[in-house]
């Protein structure tokens, strides 16, 4: 037996973002999961927002990566690296290890949860436990999930988009999918290269998505222009074109789609009584997706079901991870079945 401890930390180990979440203080740390190497000797530069800040711009020995890749560990090490800094960062360099409660898409294989675990107990935890994203989104949106009630959550996260019904303390039915934030990124990257001849990077993307990106085709005219630079392909040189909201809505159709599919399909696996608790109680957006203009009245639209976006949509997973501390025996026993 132990106990919930004031330095055990919850970890919303994202594709895009990394919050952490110290027990009695709440979330503490939310950086970019990034981080900057050394080609030559192996060293790790910078991590978080340092590192962010150096995509695509960095020299020829230094490489910024993403050591996360789809919601799981694309690079064993660097992510342990990561995980290390950052929870040093948030509890300080101790004696005594935390224990961690640590999210995962809900369609990760037991290998993938394994990888995760091994790689926060090399970061320096005591012991870590897993816990599902939509389930961690869920509690940090206070949806009521351990009543009979049935609850349904759409997690639009960087590199998945979580889908799940909730009923008395469990996912009932749920889609994982590899469509989300970076998609979106990389789908506008590719539209503005075909149809403008111009190159742009990720951050450039990141920025216009967030500006002006807009779910629905038809409203997004609503949004206006902004300008954007980059390079020519023609000429090669530096250029500034100016793109529409609709340009964007249209380049980003497809993920929205694929959200909208995976929302339904999850709808269909759903028993009866919980698709009624879901139409009298509405969808519940959570994740850095949630914000895209009009994403609720599209899903709303395709599913005829009420759609809210959370209070603190880009915390709630964090949230809610933090917040299953309290119930961390629970994870013990069941680690130890």
């Amino acid at each position: 037996m132990f106990r919930f401890g004031n330095k055990d930390i919850g970890i919303d180990l994202g594709t895009a973002n990394t919050n952490v979440f110290v027990a009695g203080k709440g979330i503490v740390l939310r950086e970019p999961s990034v981080v900057a190497k050394d080609t030559v000797t192996g060293e790790i530069v910078a991590v978080g927002e340092d590192a962010r800040n150096m995509i695509g711009r960095t020299p020829g020995s230094i490489v910024a990566i993403r050591p996360m890749k789809n919601g799981v560990i694309a690079d064993y090490d660097t992510t342990a690296a990561m995980m290390k800094y950052y929870i040093e960062k948030a509890i300080g360099k101790s004696t005594s290890k935390p224990f961690v409660m640590i999210c995962v898409p809900s369609g990760v294989t037991e290998v993938e949860k394994r990888a995760v675990v091994d790689a926060t107990r090399m970061a320096g935890a005591k012991d870590a436990f897993i816990i599902e994203e939509p389930f961690a989104a869920a509690i940090g949106a206070g949806l009521p999930v351990m009543d009979p009630t049935g609850s349904m959550v759409v997690d639009i996260g960087g590199g998945t988009t979580d889908v799940a019904t909730i009923a008395l303390g469990g996912i009932v039915s749920s889609r994982s999918i590899r469509l989300a934030g970076d998609r979106m990124d990389d789908v506008i990257i590719h539209y503005v290269r075909k149809k403008f001849n111009l190159l742009i990077g990720e951050r450039t993307a990141e920025q216009i998505k967030i500006q002006i990106g807009c779910a629905s085709v038809e409203k997004a005219s609503e949004y206006g222009v902004m300008d954007i630079r980059g390079r020519d392909l023609l000429t090669g040189l530096p250029q500034t074109i100016e793109i529409s909201a609709v340009d964007i809505a249209e380049a980003i159709q497809e993920v929205v789609e694929g959200i909208v599919v995976a929302v339904r399909e999850t709808l269909e696996e759903t028993s009866p009584e919980i698709s009624a608790d879901v139409i009298d109680h509405g969808i519940v957006l959570t994740g850095g997706g949630a914000l895209l203009k009009n994403m609720g009245d599209v899903i709303a639209e395709e599913t005829d079901v009420p759609v809210f976006v959370a209070n603190e949509p880009l915390d709630c997973v964090a949230l809610g991870t933090g917040d299953s501390l309290k119930h961390i025996n629970m994870y013990k026993k069941r680690a130890n079945r």
